[in-house]
């Protein structure tokens, strides 16, 4: 089967076992400013699993585009990529081991078709916090698998919290044992210089995870001691690119469909050049047709750290773009590669020569070359083959954020008591903000973006002119009447064509499910979401438009920011 088909399938056959399809949430999370990517298919789900009615129902299924930036330096190998598509399902509250095990294995062994006795599975051992896993054991052995297919690992590879193993949890955090599922490639021989025998967490290339099967069942405790959840949840993932190796028997990731054609453009000679240049170009597209651009900030950093990290394996970066007709059909994404490219070349030409002239090659003047000329990290290691400190170049450029959000006349300040209650008050301003443009400037403002970090709220919209000083004036005026008003906001679920119907706007670059929340803000504002929200306006307290800028023809930003954390005269 190529990747179409095992996309397909495993979305149809949990649809027959009850599972609601659910979109796939954006690649940059709109509203969740600890993160600056969707990494996994949980993510949008997170305030489910911790109790909150999903409009969908209990039984979820969905196919998930992920970026993971803390894989960037291990691609290169056979099974790395920064960019991939998550196979996920999940059971708020509902079913749990007996039927997740039973179905995942009945759709790799009758769907996928994969040999029996080439599949392994993996389950907790156990500590002196928690039991030792022999529930999922008992099921993978009713369903057919010997003692040997069966394997035991501690709390580092198969227990799953957000703060990790068991003995780092804080007391109220929720997690469980997982069971993860690998294939065994048996034309690759095993390398003894990743230990004497063989299994399926080894490194060398024999075995490769296709899914894992977390099981949320335990709460800590304030005396460190673990009790059962109320309502177990069920949260599984596998890499589509992964079980697409599987299903076509190839232990090199990037010699099935998904990559084939893009590696066949074979720019260089090496291998491991040639894998990393197809993932992050990739990435890259999957990036740029999401509206980020290459810069120096956040997700555009990222972004422009894949491109030049492809580029600088040729000796001559132009010859980049032969490589990236692949994407000459994406014609936006080929074009913004192609841009960042051709300065990449001039800037790459500058800093090579500021470096050969340099006596001492440390992480300062890395950092000085990176501010200067926008060479990442990794390729003015590559080009002065000097061993430099990633985490002293991250802690230099941290320093420099800091000291740019303080250089900004201060224009924030603390206040409030944590990150989750700032991104809830924002959100909801977005929802008024919206509201408010489309009454003073017309009903053909639409939402075409938003970001919300603890600093402020960044609003995209369609607008083909500036706002004039009167204009930013109604709509602030306007956005804090609604706030002293304290307007209701409701939150209610219903058939998606119906709220669209009845008037309510849906977010920019969102895909909802047949069924949404909809949170009417008294007759003001009516909108699909499934972000945070506060209960009613008041508590926002208060918000200040700082700035306006163009982002292109016909479309204006805004910033805004709360007005209990708002510095007079910061904005200049």
């Amino acid at each position: 089967m190529d990747s179409r088909e095992i996309a397909e399938s495993y979305l149809s056959f949990f649809k027959k076992q009850g599972h609601a399809v659910i979109p796939p949430a954006p690649l940059v999370p709109p509203d969740d400013p600890t993160t600056l990517f969707t990494s996994s298919g949980m993510q949008q789900l997170v305030p489910y699993l911790k109790g909150e009615i999903h409009p969908m129902g209990k039984r979820l299924v969905d196919a998930q585009p992920c970026f993971r930036a803390e894989d960037i330096d291990e691609v290169g190998d056979n099974r790395h990529t920064t960019f991939f598509t998550m196979l996920g399902n999940w059971s708020l509250g509902d079913y749990f081991k007996t039927e997740q095990l039973a179905w995942f294995w009945q759709w790799l062994t009758e769907e996928l078709k994969l040999p029996k006795d080439r599949l392994a599975v993996t389950v907790f051992e156990g500590n002196q916090d928690v039991k030792k896993d022999e529930t999922s054991a008992k099921i993978w052995q009713a369903l057919g698998l010997t003692k040997e297919q069966i394997w035991y690992y501690p709390a580092q590879k198969n227990w799953w919290s957000r703060s990790g193993e068991p003995e780092k949890m804080p007391a109220g955090e929720i997690g469980g044992p997982d069971s993860e599922v690998f294939f065994e490639f048996t034309q690759v021989k095993h390398d003894p210089k990743f230990g004497k025998t063989c299994h399926p967490n080894c490194d060398c290339g024999r075995w490769l995870e296709i899914g894992n099967s977390v099981f949320m069942e335990y709460e800590k405790q304030a005396d460190a001691s673990f009790k059962p959840l109320p309502k177990q949840n069920v949260d599984f993932g596998g890499g589509l690119e992964r079980l697409t190796a599987a299903s076509q028997n190839q232990p090199d990731i990037f010699q099935t469909d998904i990559f084939v054609e893009l590696i066949k453009a074979d720019p260089t000679e090496n291998l491991s050049d040639n894998r990393l240049i197809a993932d992050h170009l990739r990435a890259s597209v999957a990036m740029i047709n999401e509206g980020i651009s290459p810069g120096n900030k956040k997700q555009g950093y990222i972004l422009r750290r894949l491109i030049r990290r492809a580029a600088i394996k040729f000796n001559d970066p132009k010859n980049l773009t032969d490589f990236i007709k692949y994407f000459q059909p994406q014609t936006e994404a080929a074009a913004v590669l192609n841009d960042e490219i051709k300065k990449f070349s001039t800037s790459l030409a500058i800093g090579k020569k500021v470096l050969s002239r340099a006596k001492t090659i440390d992480e300062a003047l890395a950092f000085d070359i990176f501010q200067s000329y926008g060479l990442p990290f990794e390729v003015i290691a590559a080009v002065t083959q000097v061993k430099l400190n990633r985490a002293k170049f991250e802690a230099l450029l941290e320093q420099h954020s800091q000291k740019s959000r303080t250089a900004s006349a201060g224009m924030f300040k603390g206040g409030l008591a944590d990150q989750s209650e700032i991104t809830t008050k924002y959100h909801t301003a977005t929802h008024l903000l919206q509201a408010a443009l489309r009454q003073v400037l017309g009903i053909h403002v639409r939402q075409e973006g938003s970001n919300i970090t603890a600093d402020r709220l960044r609003f995209d919209f369609a607008h083909p002119q500036a706002l004039s000083e009167a204009e930013m004036q109604r709509v602030e005026e306007l956005m804090n009447a609604k706030i002293t008003a304290n307007l209701p906001v409701v939150k209610t679920i219903e058939a998606k064509d119906t709220a669209l119907k009845s008037g309510a706007m849906a977010f920019f670059r969102e895909n909802y499910p047949n069924k949404v929340s909809v949170y009417t803000i008294g007759d003001f504002s009516k909108e699909l979401c499934g972000g945070p929200h506060v209960g009613s306006t008041a508590a926002i307290g208060g918000v200040k438009l700082v700035k306006q800028e163009s982002i292109g023809a016909g479309k204006r930003r805004i910033y805004a920011v709360l007005k209990e954390i708002y510095q007079p005269g910061a904005e200049t």
